[in-house]
């Protein structure tokens, strides 16, 4: 374990979630074209995720960025582990990594 309570936070959320999304806004109203792009390949795709809201507090924005190592929100992590950030994320969801990499990893989808 860390020193530090927001790094602790944040791989408590990715532990206990399958389907992280740090973003800024909510998934029902995203407050940025990036984390909106996010919350729709995610509902297209019909998995199941929980969206973290880093507007809500300061330490959590900038405490991200430093865990991942990745200097944008939003951050997207399937099972543990960091996927990327918008461009990337939306990359492999139009050639098909995405679904590929939800199915390897073994991520609930709702049935169609």
């Amino acid at each position: 374990m860390s020193d530090n309570p927001v790094s602790e936070r944040i791989q408590q959320e990715i532990d206990d979630n399958p389907v992280v999304l740090f973003m800024k806004g909510t998934p029902v109203f995203p407050q940025c074209g990036f984390s909106a792009a996010l919350v729709q390949v995610l509902t297209n795709m019909k998995v199941k995720f929980k969206g973290i809201d880093v507007l809500m507090d300061p330490a959590l924005r900038e405490g991200i960025k430093e865990f991942s190592d990745w200097p944008t929100i939003p951050q997207l992590y399937l099972k543990g582990e960091f996927v990327g950030g918008c461009d990337i994320v939306r990359e492999m969801y139009e050639n098909g990594e995405l679904s590929a990499l939800v199915a390897e990893k073994g991520v609930e989808v709702e049935a169609a």
